[in-house]
């Protein structure tokens, strides 16, 4: 108890409390949901035991764990149905009142992403942060941190003693791993229990895992017999563990399982125990008994899922997923989804033919593949999770050919090929093509060390963007300003080798950034499908950046460009599905930042602010379809605007600052859609959470280089009868500019009463803040933000934002906000 039970490590069904206590545990829930008045739907009774004494106290899992659809038996429930009326979809004989019964085990591991908020303290409390032993196993590889299961992970740094111990007495997402070490160590499972408190049976459990680890290394594959590996692979290790442990390599490995005949067997998710026979195929992956997979010699597709949500890889994925399946489905395909998180739309059972709940890695993918031999396998609406399984994919396809279940050719990756993505991701190759279609860029550079990085900053002249090549949501991106920002980077935020380089790209300052989605087909026909400008300037990552569809400032010149330069690319990509392109704007010159040749996190987005279904559409085109018969040939023109807008998650990271940066913190988003950008913007914002203020002050502090840039919206703000507070240089300059009536305000450090204390009084309203990145405003300009973060205070920290909120204000003032469905907008 004590850590939130989002945040915790959670097995179904229970392992360690006796009969009785489990019946207890039941009738209490019953009677409680019975003292409450529930009369129909769903309730989550959380409870807890104490070991020591068998204390039962209330506290105030399971959908996917037992395949059990409680959401939608509670609608059914909400309609009047009774629970014996309902029948149970996966066995299709049995009512939903026949309680669920499992006879495997579900490990559910949370993922964390405490390395987007520096300041933030990784520890695990009340307060949710995160985003059996084979089941265990396969949930530390699912997670896609590094881990090829429950194994230190190449170039983990050891602990000292009493780091160790610390990470083990206090819940955080190393801890697992922490335990790992001191079993290496030598500490004892007692030892360990007096530092965790994690349940002896648990324990156990992975004293069990480390000790068959331990053996492993002191074999040779050619030792291993046929008995020995299914041993191995029942505790869950995987190939590249296995391969680890040996000094071989994960193919090998797999190579001389196969020929000892130990190969996985598809289990079906049954809710009853194996009572009654599943008629679902909800399957997963279990070196246990008979394969109960059944596959069909149907026309075949596998979608590949996004894994587990995290930062900059989310639902948006899995919307295109849902949808990739939906409409091949429609086509007459058998889908087969495979994915590993239990939040997502993609693994409920009924979304596609077929679901392997498994983790993306190529040997799982693999296993998958061998049982269903479908035609295709589909990489490009699951993020960088699938990216990354592409080419090692495709190579052993192209060793080992797999004729396709349906007699179709052999199985193959649909859509773009793994060569043209790694052409769009290798900085040389992507030079090279650039420089080929006459396609400009910011300088930049690849460094392999220090030095390197070094020489191209200097080249190239500060302020310089560096990041860590082959990334998603902006992972360890940054933008330094000196030498030194360069060796505190490369020492502290990334591990730089030749096969880690490290990207060091010209930084445009106060640039616009565009997205641009296109289609292509297999007959080189390239359509685009929604041109959007991000409001806040480039250097903001894009999947924290609000965007606007159509664009509000870009001339047509530049438009003109950009209309010419995607297609051009996508041909020389030869991409076939979608393909996403990051272009900036600076000084009405038009740069390249990046192309991605898969759906992107916009898709959702785009798809309902021009009214067309883009991930279905690109899976048709996977699929053999082409544009014109899709009926999709030209740009859509659009009569109104949608704007989206981030939703960031400071308000759970204590200690975090909430500047926007390079590096991608959102958590989700809103679409806000009118006839006017002010008005899609303001319905943007507050669905967002910020509460736009109509009347009050509003407190200014803007760097020297912003302060011209704020005068005319300081002048609108006082034209809608805000009262105007600005620290002393930026007062001065309001008032150089015309603007009366503008008081001055002492900054955290100059005395009080200051900024802060003003906002604990509620005498201010918003605040629009940029910083100078100096010593005090690390330290000061934190303290503030933090604390109006704290008070529910809107804080604007970009001008071009500040702009956007000026116009929504406008627009707010001429009368109430209309809602329209968004089906009357085409």
């Amino acid at each position: 108890m004590g850590v939130h039970t989002g945040d915790s490590i959670t097995v179904a069904p229970v392992q360690t409390i006796t009969d009785k206590e489990y019946q207890r545990l039941r009738d209490a829930a019953v009677d409680i949901i019975r003292e409450m008045g529930v009369e129909c739907g769903g309730s989550n009774v959380q409870m807890a035991i104490n070991p020591e004494d068998g204390a039962m106290p209330l506290l105030r899992l399971a959908s996917k764990a037992t395949g059990f659809p409680i959401a939608k038996m509670a609608a059914k429930l909400a309609c009047g149905n009774t629970l014996d009326m309902i029948p149970n979809d996966i066995t299709l004989k049995t009512p939903a009142s026949f309680e669920p019964s499992i006879d495997y085990v579900v490990t559910k591991v949370p993922r964390f992403a405490f390395e987007k908020f520096p300041g933030a303290q990784p520890t695990l409390t009340t307060q949710m942060k995160s985003v059996g032993e084979e089941s265990f196993q396969k949930a530390m590889r699912g997670l896609e941190t590094g881990l090829d299961g429950w194994s230190l992970p190449r170039g983990w740094k050891r602990l000292s003693h009493e780091k160790l111990i610390y990470n083990m007495r206090v819940p955080n997402p190393e801890r697992m791993l922490a335990i790992k070490q001191a079993l290496e160590d030598g500490e004892t499972l007692d030892a360990i229990y007096e530092y965790t408190k994690i349940d002896p049976w648990f324990l156990a459990q992975l004293g069990e895992l480390h000790q068959t680890e331990q053996w492993l290394k002191t074999k040779k594959l050619s030792e291993l017999s046929a008995e020995d590996m299914r041993q191995v692979k029942s505790r869950g290790f995987s190939d590249t563990q296995i391969a680890r442990c040996l000094g071989s390599d994960m193919m090998a490995v797999r190579a001389a399982r196969k020929e000892l005949g130990v190969v996985p067997s598809m289990k079906r998710v049954d809710t009853c125990a194996a009572e009654f026979e599943a008629g679902t195929p909800y399957m997963y992956s279990s070196y246990d008994g008979e394969c109960e997979c059944e596959p069909t010699n149907n026309r075949k597709v596998l979608i590949l899922g996004g894994g587990p949500n995290r930062i900059g890889q989310g639902i948006e994925f899995d919307y295109c997923c849902c949808h990739a399946s939906f409409s091949l489905r429609d086509e007459g395909f058998e889908t087969i989804m495979m994915n590993s998180n239990p939040e997502t739309v993609s693994t409920d059972y009924d979304t596609s033919s077929r679901l392997y709940f498994e983790p993306l890695t190529v040997e799982d993918v693999l296993n998958v593949i061998e049982k269903e031999r479908p035609e295709g396998i589909i990489v490009q609406f699951g993020g960088q999770t699938p990216l990354k399984l592409a080419t090692a994919l495709d190579k052993a396809l192209t060793e080992n050919p797999i004729p396709a279940a349906s007699g179709n050719g052999n199985v193959r990756i649909w859509g773009t090929s793994p060569d043209a993505i790694d052409e769009a991701e290798d900085r040389d190759r992507w030079m090279a093509l650039l420089k080929r279609l006459d396609i400009r860029q910011p300088e930049g550079g690849v460094a392999t060390n220090e030095g390197e990085a070094l020489a191209i900053a200097n080249k190239l002249g500060y302020p310089v963007m560096v990041r860590p090549s082959y990334v998603l949501g902006g992972r360890a991106m940054e933008i330094v300003y000196s030498d030194a920002d360069v060796h505190r980077y490369i020492t502290t935020a990334v591990e730089v080798d030749p096969d880690r380089p490290v990207l060091v790209d010209k930084y445009l300052d106060r640039a616009d950034e565009l997205d641009v989605d296109a289609l292509a087909d297999k007959d080189g026909n390239v359509v685009i499908c929604g041109i959007m400008q991000h409001i806040e300037q480039a250097g903001v990552h894009s999947g924290d950046s609000a965007c606007s569809i159509p664009p509000q400032t870009i001339s047509p010149e530049c438009l003109a460009t950009i209309r010419e330069w995607t297609p051009k690319l996508a041909k020389a990509l030869k991409v076939v599905g979608l393909i996403n392109i990051q272009y900036a704007v600076q000084d009405n010159q038009v740069y390249i930042i990046e192309a991605n040749p898969r759906a992107s996190r916009t898709v959702p987005f785009v798809a309902k602010a021009i009214g067309r279904p883009l991930a279905a559409y690109a899976s048709l085109l996977m699929s053999g379809k082409t544009l014109p018969e899709l009926g999709f040939t030209e740009e859509p023109q659009l009569n109104h605007v949608a704007v989206k807008e981030a939703v960031l998650p400071f308000d759970k990271f204590a200690g975090a600052d909430t500047l926007l940066g390079p590096e991608m913190r959102s958590t989700g988003e809103v679409m806000g859609i009118d006839t006017t950008f002010g008005k899609a913007y303001a319905k943007a914002a507050i669905a967002a959470g910020q509460r736009l203020p109509t009347s009050g002050s509003v407190f200014i502090t803007m760097m020297d280089k912003y302060k011209e840039g704020v005068v005319p919206i300081a002048q609108d703000l006082q034209e809608l009868g805000f009262n105007i507070l600005a620290t002393y240089n930026t007062a001065a300059h309001l008032r150089k500019a015309g603007l009366q009536n503008v008081q001055t305000v002492l900054k955290v450090q100059e005395g009080r009463p200051n900024a802060e204390d003003l906002i604990k009084n509620g005498d201010i309203q918003m605040m629009l803040i940029t910083t100078a990145g100096d010593e005090a405003d690390v330290r000061d300009g934190k303290e503030l933000r933090r604390t109006a973060l704290a008070h529910k205070v809107p804080i604007v920290t970009t001008l071009a934002a500040a702009r956007a909120t000026v116009e929504a204000l406008k627009d707010m003032a001429k009368g109430e906000l209309e809602q329209v469905p968004l089906q009357d907008y085409f």
